[in-house]
């Protein structure tokens, strides 16, 4: 179906501008009218533009859900609920996507098949738990767990950052001084200790050589990494070899990859939970946990796993051949599948992974903190030490 950029105008006056599907412009003028706007000009883009490629922000997709349970648990009927919560947001592409989401309910589609055409906001999970709802009846308690899921990710991802964003500042921080000292000071201070014509210590003769690499070849050492960055961001995302060793690499990082390796487990955890619980088998839980876990070394792992209880194991002796979950959480799944609870084993793992993840972050941030700053003073140590030695050695020689 065709894709048309479009400027209109609300009932207030206010003008809209947006991408929609539409067979034609006639069709395009009916739906943007059933969106309570009037068509003032449109373009047809190429079938590459889309409207159905982009995300939106998590906040909205976290009051979609809210919404949407409280609109299954009041009985109100779907396409009226879809046209009541489109009306409330203000110029926003979700507005778009709940009119797209109307448009192929009238067409006979189910709530999860209209989810579907949108797979950088409904991702494979998402429509999976919406689908098994539809298929259960149990719609308005997917709904409720997929808010409560994506309010923790939110607040993951917060943590996330914490533990990235701090270490990184620290470390543009520790290069950009080392690299003013090399560059600015250290020259000025070379040429004091030229004009006093002795003989320069080791140390000091490294530092020099090593400013005046700098000072000759600062575009190679600014170039150099960014160069190196993205080759090998390329070569991640077309080379699947590459990518797994790119995500081994990460789970083996001091202090970063256990943390990264917990966060990537919490979130299996919650997912395979909520599917298990919408009435996913655990099969079909595994294959769809596999694209979101975004790591190829779990995911492989996952994979292993699938191919072992598809064979007839147990879940937990498939998990505790994997060797990615500690003895605890393996003790805990062998309770949830001996009484029938293993939802709520798996939502405990998710605690369990939740808490570490918290206290961990915290602890890192406390180690990386004064770690980076001892490196920051080690440099500056080592450049003053290399500075001043030849001027203490002058003023020993100095006779009064």
């Amino acid at each position: 179906m065709p894709v048309f950029r479009y400027k209109a105008m609300d009932p207030q006056g206010n003008l809209a501008r947006g991408k929609l599907d539409a067979i034609n412009d006639v069709d395009l003028e009916l739906r943007l009218r059933r969106m309570g706007l009037d068509l003032i000009t449109f373009r047809e883009l190429r079938s590459g533009d889309s409207a159905r490629g982009g995300g939106v922000d998590r906040k909205e997709l976290i009051n979609f859900c809210f919404d949407m349970e409280h609109i299954n648990r009041a009985g109100i009927p779907l396409l009226e609920g879809l046209r009541d919560l489109r009306d409330s947001i203000e110029r926003s592409r979700f507005k778009q996507i709940i009119s797209a989401l109307m448009e192929d309910i009238q067409g006979e589609k189910m709530l999860s098949q209209a989810m579907a055409q949108f797979p950088k906001v409904f991702d494979p999970v998402f429509v999976s738990l919406v689908a098994a709802g539809e298929q259960t009846g149990r719609l308005p308690d997917v709904f409720e767990n997929l808010s409560k899921s994506l309010r923790w990710q939110d607040e993951l991802a917060a943590e996330t950052k914490k533990l990235l964003i701090y270490p990184t500042m620290l470390l543009i921080l520790t290069i950009g001084v080392s690299l003013f000292l090399l560059m600015y000071l250290v020259p000025q201070l070379v040429g004091v200790l030229r004009t006093m014509r002795i003989e320069l210590p080791v140390q000091t003769r490294i530092l020099i050589a090593t400013s005046d690499f700098a000072m000759e070849y600062w575009w190679v050492i600014i170039g150099l990494p960014v160069i190196v960055v993205s080759t090998l961001a390329i070569l991640v995302r077309t080379d699947p070899r590459a990518r797994y060793l790119a995500d081994l690499a990460k789970l083996r990082l001091p202090v970063i990859g256990p943390l990264l390796q917990k966060i990537i487990l919490a979130r299996f955890a919650n997912f395979f939970g909520l599917m298990y619980q919408s009435g996913i088998s655990i099969l079909d839980a595994l294959r769809t946990s596999e694209g979101i876990v975004g790591n190829a070394v779990i995911a492989e792992g996952l994979r292993s796993a699938w191919q072992q209880i598809n064979s007839g194991e147990p879940m937990s002796d498939s998990f505790q051949r994997l060797g990615l979950f500690p003895p605890l959480v393996i003790r805990m799944l062998r309770v949830g599948e001996s009484t029938g609870a293993l939802d709520t084993a798996l939502f405990n793992v998710n605690y369990f992974y939740g808490r570490d993840v918290r206290e961990g972050v915290e602890r890192a941030l406390k180690v990386m903190g004064p770690a980076l700053n001892l490196i920051l003073g080690v440099l500056m140590a080592l450049i003053l030490f290399s500075i001043l030695t030849p001027i203490y050695e002058m003023i020993g020689k100095l006779k009064f």
